[in-house]
């Protein structure tokens, strides 16, 4: 992050993308992208996807969606479809 040295944190990179949630989050902001990640508590009851991220703005021409049954899997889906979109998320 430009500006802001010492800011992330050292990470256990073992532990899955969710324990970057937010530096992803906050990154994307920096970017101009708006962002957000939601879980669904009515799809979870009914053993649907319930965990949704979308993002529009900044670079993005068109805005983009990625759901998933975990919090990983909703945000490995997301980082993927932001990087075929121009976004190099830095993660």
């Amino acid at each position: 992050m430009i500006g802001r040295t010492g800011r992330w944190p050292k990470t256990d990179h073992s532990g899955g993308i969710e324990d970057a949630a937010l530096l992803i989050l906050e990154w994307l902001g920096e970017q101009g992208v708006n962002a957000m990640l939601r879980v669904d508590a009515e799809r979870l009851a009914e053993g649907r996807p319930s965990w949704t991220f979308v993002a529009s703005g900044g670079p993005l021409e068109v805005g983009m969606r990625a759901d998933g049954a975990s919090a990983e899997l909703c945000l490995s889906l997301a980082v993927t479809r932001l990087r075929e979109l121009g976004v190099d998320v830095p993660l």
